[in-house]
């Protein structure tokens, strides 16, 4: 494992955090769950990520309980507050950071939280409301570090310019999805804001293992996970042109002696900004598989691969940024509403898209070229 220090003045982390968005308290049991997370630990991981809405805090629960007995200081443990709050109550707002912050310190077990991330701007708090929240809790010794977590560059200029040191943003980012590098990033380099990026994997898109037509293999979040071809779909990821890309991508770079997920999480790790990468997992097998692209250093010749193969498809526009799409949305844009995923077998990669059940709205991604693909 390789360490950093996250942003300027944060704490020294690992560059790969293991994340819990859609696997604890949902994809996988508890016991498999905790049985990543000893995986982890033994790779040397040191940054554990969920939040108050994963899993309906069953995430938060899950971790809490899989680190029970590792000695505290040897692990950052981070979650985030500012989605899923109740109709009629600001997410962001003094009154709910504070409430929420102790109910995760419940859920997890532990008496301080890390790394606390506001999840999406609240265009209905002030910032100054939220910023004194947060720094009602430092001062309180519930949490250490404060970061956000996909909110747009002049959001994150306006909240550190506040009183309050941000040591990290946490966007998502991957070779596919590429919207942080055109304004987030370079926002923050100055701030000394460290991004941990989330998805690097784009949902397992980016592993291979989804095809056109195809069923979704057993044990894929996509089969498994309550909202996974949510939060796949919602990107477009599954679309079949990109997927053609990806397999194209795949054969194309099988002599480089990383696997595609692994030369993935290579590229992210490389690129300026990140400190961190957020990973999940199915088990502990996968993760360490995945694990083998730390340290992996991609030469000028594979970058432009990458980029060749998938230029198509990749998404850059940073109007896309989740934050600046609620803003949109809470000012009379578009919003996104829907049932939820349906339960039993999962359709056709492909096949009609599930409605989003969350409250972030989906992007309108552009429609691309189609690649010609040999046989």
């Amino acid at each position: 494992m390789e360490y950093t220090r996250l942003g300027s003045g944060g704490p020294v982390i690992s560059r790969v955090a293991y994340g819990n968005s859609l696997t604890a308290g949902n994809q996988v049991d508890e016991a498999t769950a905790h049985a990543c997370v000893r995986t982890a630990l033994d790779a040397g991981i040191t940054v554990f990520d969920t939040a108050d809405v994963y899993a309906e805090g069953r995430g938060e629960e899950v971790l809490g309980r899989a680190l029970s007995g590792v000695a505290r200081e040897s692990v950052v443990i981070c979650t985030k507050v500012g989605r899923g709050a109740p109709a009629g109550v600001r997410p962001l707002s003094r009154e709910h950071v504070l409430a929420s912050a102790d109910a995760s310190l419940r859920r997890l077990g532990t008496d301080h939280i890390d790394l606390y991330q506001a999840h999406l701007y609240d265009p209905a708090t002030p910032l100054e409301e939220t910023a004194d929240a947060f720094s009602e809790l430092v001062r309180a010794g519930k949490v250490r570090y404060v970061g956000v977590s996909e909110w747009a560059a002049d959001e994150i200029e306006a909240f550190a310019a506040l009183d309050l040191p941000l040591v990290s943003n946490q966007p998502q980012y991957s070779m596919l999805w590429r919207v942080p590098q055109t304004e987030v990033v370079p926002a923050c380099e100055p701030l000394g804001i460290g991004q941990l990026a989330w998805s690097p994997l784009a949902g397992g898109v980016l592993t291979g293992k989804y095809l056109p037509g195809a069923y979704p293999p057993l044990g894929s979040r996509l089969a498994d996970a309550r909202g996974g071809d949510v939060s796949l779909n919602r990107f477009r990821f599954l679309a079949p042109e990109v997927l053609d890309r990806v397999a194209l991508l795949a054969r194309a770079t099988a002599d480089t002696g990383l696997t595609l997920p692994q030369l993935a999480l290579a590229w992210v790790l490389g690129r300026p900004g990140v400190s961190a990468a957020v990973t999940g997992a199915s088990s502990p097998q996968q993760l360490t598989a995945n694990l083998r692209a730390v340290g992996a250093r991609l030469d000028e010749a594979v970058r432009a691969t990458v980029d060749d193969l998938l230029g198509p498809v990749i998404v850059t526009d940073p109007r896309l940024t989740l934050s600046r799409m609620a803003r949109q949305r809470a000012i009379g844009g578009p919003s996104s509403t829907g049932a939820p995923a349906p339960t039993g077998s999962p359709s056709p990669i492909g096949g009609p898209v599930t409605p989003s059940p969350t409250d972030a709205p989906v992007p309108p991604v552009p429609p691309v070229a189609s690649p010609e693909v040999s046989a």
